[in-house]
């Protein structure tokens, strides 16, 4: 049970859920994610061992950064895809995966 409720957890942020969008598109630095959102560098660093200990992202050295991608791609958007499909059913119906859907995460 462990894992599973680390998976739910990780994706439980809606930091994290940003994060994910945006390595959806390719691989991130810190800086880069940084950057994008608005955040501090710890705070994404947070996020990423979050999303790195429930084995959504890969991490790989890169000279002196980190660069990080999604460690399961095709299995992430069929996850996204369910929960979006699920919260629509529930009445509250987001965009969790941009690339394979209508939008741009939602509720953020």
């Amino acid at each position: 049970m462990v894992p599973a409720a680390d998976l739910f957890h990780s994706l439980g942020d809606p930091n994290r859920l940003i994060i994910l969008h945006h390595l959806q598109l390719g691989e991130h630095r810190v800086v880069d994610l940084t950057a994008h959102l608005g955040l501090s560098q710890s705070t994404v660093s947070k996020h990423l061992i979050v999303l790195r200990d429930a084995g959504v992202v890969a991490v790989r050295p890169q000279g002196r950064a980190s660069v990080y991608s999604l460690a399961h791609p095709e299995t992430l958007v069929e996850l996204l895809s369910a929960a979006e499909r699920f919260l629509g059913l529930t009445g509250g119906a987001v965009t969790l995966c941009p690339l394979h859907g209508p939008g741009v995460v939602a509720d953020h």
